[in-house]
């Protein structure tokens, strides 16, 4: 298998459960496969071209969080491009956040903005006062996949 790579600005395609497809694109690159991403519908019969998803925004997102790389590297994710102009900083690193479900906290939780797998600081917040926030947590290919599927449904 050859060895995909990819980088920051880079769109994808993420094949859904149901058939077709949602795009996203990689805000974030960390060397070890950590990824901060923003994906989009709607969704898509067939894996779009670049020039049909490079003027999405991030408050287009309908999801937006770290994840793994395997979809990408093992070629179930097909690489879109880079689009002309990548600028990183219309794509910052969100405050995510992190419901405990035993202790009933909530947390806002900080991530380096050049590596979304480096954690900085956390704070607790009242109850429900972040739950609109993305969600802190590494994602999976098949989550990304199950999730997407679901919202575009």
């Amino acid at each position: 298998m050859a060895k995909v790579k990819y980088r920051e600005g880079d769109w994808f395609a993420v094949p859904l459960l149901d058939g077709g497809y949602a795009v996203g694109v990689i805000a974030r690159a960390n060397p070890k496969a950590a990824l901060l991403g923003y994906f989009f519908g709607p969704l898509r019969s067939e894996v779009p071209a670049l020039d049909e998803v490079a003027d999405l925004k991030p408050g287009d997102a309908v999801l937006v969080g770290k994840f793994g790389h395997l979809g990408i590297v093992q070629g179930k994710w097909p690489l879109l491009g880079r689009a002309d102009g990548w600028d990183r900083q219309e794509w910052p690193t969100p405050v995510f956040v992190r419901y405990e479900e035993l202790t009933g906290r909530s947390f806002r939780v900080f991530y380096d903005d050049d590596d979304p797998a480096r954690l900085l600081r956390e704070e607790q917040v009242a109850p429900g006062e972040a739950e609109q926030a993305p969600k802190d947590g590494l994602m999976g290919a098949g989550y990304v996949e199950a999730v997407l599927t679901q919202l575009l449904a």
